[in-house]
């Protein structure tokens, strides 16, 4: 396989260059390839940080595979919330990855639906979400929403980042919910309802695979608004619940944080000590997702169940 690099494409990555051709289904795989020396520029093995130039000439010597693919697993426990012939909706249990990263990664709730819904292997441009429109922690519960056909996946995709999306989580936080008062930190506001307030922090990434967030910071910032309500103090804890539209990597995890309350069992951005459970029983659940179907324009409303510690004693 051969490419010239056009004037629109100079000064690209080796690895984006790769990505825009569409010869490898992500920017994982790109990089994999490079560091098997597989694809050369100018006859020479390229690295992923090279930048191209018009008129040079990218060759693929070999066939690239991207190993990551999501294994069908029958054996997974998959609760299907919704189903139709457009789309299926999901209830990830904790500890299950949204889709593998490597090749090792074991089962996954990708894996779990090709099990169940062959066509879904083939309904997402990138061949390891096995449908999949959204993603979800590993130690995350809750409702995941996957396309069954390739033609419907862009307009789920678009229908869960339009403002009318709203997603709902269910969090239980280390410490007293704070009040809004004086002494609040800055990107804090009182909320729509009685009791609620808005965190309005930018999310950017950092870590060498974008693995972590930052607040404020990081690599190219988005906008991120998170609107949280108490909904019952406990001796230690509280149990509260968030709304969004479109969330940003861990935005709910990075924002309860920020407050000064991190979520339970969570050892990225809280201070998970001895007496917190491991980050599978992340006390973060997806609970409730509301959007308008892509074919039919109805508005659909998912709620998954919530799991023991997501309850009120009351």
């Amino acid at each position: 396989m051969r490419f010239v690099v056009g004037a629109a494409e100079a000064g690209l990555r080796l690895d984006a260059f790769l990505s825009r051709q569409k010869v490898v289904p992500s920017a994982t795989a790109a990089r994999r390839a490079i560091a098997r020396r597989i694809v050369l520029v100018a006859g020479r093995p390229g690295k992923k940080g090279q930048h191209l130039g018009e008129g040079q000439v990218v060759e693929i010597a070999a066939p690239i595979q991207d190993r990551a693919l999501p294994t069908p697993a029958a054996e997974v426990p998959l609760p299907v919330l919704y189903a139709d012939d457009d789309l299926v909706i999901v209830d990830k249990p904790a500890g299950l990855p949204s889709h593998p990263l490597r090749a090792d990664d074991g089962p996954s709730a990708a894996g779990a639906l090709v099990a169940r819904f062959p066509e879904c292997a083939v309904a997402s441009p990138d061949p390891r979400e096995g449908g999949l429109v959204q993603r979800l922690d590993r130690g995350t519960t809750g409702v995941l929403v996957a396309a069954r056909r390739r033609a419907v996946w862009p307009g789920l995709h678009d229908a869960l980042a339009a403002p009318e999306c709203e997603k709902t989580y269910r969090a239980e936080v280390v410490g007293r919910f704070p009040d809004l008062g004086a002494g609040q930190k800055d990107f804090i506001s009182p909320g729509p309802g009685p009791g609620t307030l808005v965190v309005a922090v930018p999310i950017g990434r950092v870590g060498r695979r974008g693995s972590r967030v930052k607040l404020g910071g990081g690599r190219r910032p988005l906008p991120a608004f998170t609107e949280f309500a108490l909904v019952e103090q406990r001796s230690t804890t509280a149990l509260v619940e968030a709304r969004l539209c479109k969330g940003r990597a861990h935005q709910v995890r990075a924002h309860l944080a920020y407050l000064g309350v991190p979520v339970v069992g969570d050892s990225t951005y809280g201070a998970a000590g001895a007496d917190q459970e491991p980050p599978a029983s992340l006390h973060l659940h997806a609970a409730a997702i509301v959007f308008r179907h892509p074919t039919t324009g109805q508005v659909l409303r998912i709620e998954a169940p919530l799991p023991d510690w997501a309850r009120p004693a009351s």
